[in-house]
């Protein structure tokens, strides 16, 4: 061994933007790690999570963060990111690297894909709350 260190990624060790806009890190690796977040964090209010997700299919749930916009950037691979709000859905889809969607404050949403696909996350959030689907 060299004796260096290889620094973390975003999917191990998400890192969080403090309301004084320090960067604090945590490992990713609790199956409670969002509850942690709420908990550790005086229930994440003000605090900005950047993290990298992984996946292959749907997500089967979709999520709403009242705290403000979710800024989403593709890596790699293809998926639909569905907005749902005031009655309205819209879908956005990304295909290509370096492509983004900015969720707004309030809109459900959710992402479709059937290929491997990695993006990075930036969201706030306080309040965020889960539904299996909230148009019903």
């Amino acid at each position: 061994m060299n004796g260096k260190a290889s620094p973390p990624t975003l999917r191990d060790v998400p890192a969080i933007l403090t309301p004084d806009h320090a960067v604090d890190l945590k490992a990713a690796s609790t199956p409670n790690f969002y509850q942690e977040l709420d908990s550790d964090y005086g229930g994440f209010k003000g605090h900005v999570l950047i993290s990298e997700h992984a996946f292959s299919a749907d997500w089967g749930v979709w999520e709403v963060h009242p705290a403000g916009d979710e800024f989403i950037y593709l890596l790699e691979g293809a998926a639909d990111f569905v907005c749902y709000a005031e009655g309205r859905e819209t879908v956005t889809r990304l295909d290509t690297p370096g492509q983004f969607v900015v969720v707004p404050r309030d809109a459900w949403h959710t992402a479709r894909t059937t290929v491997p696909t990695r993006a990075l996350f930036v969201t706030p959030g306080a309040g965020t709350r889960h539904s299996d689907d909230p148009r019903a």
